[in-house]
């Protein structure tokens, strides 16, 4: 009898386990980031590639891109 209503409970909440353990796993890559972003040799490495100005290279494509698609 209690194993029944032990299998019954894992059953049921495993999928919110699931979902707790992989919104655990974004958090911690989004952390992750994060910290290697703040160094000073990633920060030097990213203006080096120019990021910044790919960035502003794409805005005009996507202002295009929202305007054909509006039409």
């Amino acid at each position: 009898m209690s194993m029944d209503i032990i299998q019954r409970d894992d059953l049921e909440g495993a999928g919110g386990k699931d979902t707790l353990l992989m919104l655990g796993g974004v958090a911690l890559c989004v952390v992750g980031a994060g910290l290697i972003l703040t160094s000073p040799i990633a920060k030097r490495y990213m203006g080096q590639l120019g990021i910044g100005d790919l960035a502003g290279g794409i805005v005009p494509d996507i202002e295009r891109y929202f305007k054909l698609r509006s039409m």
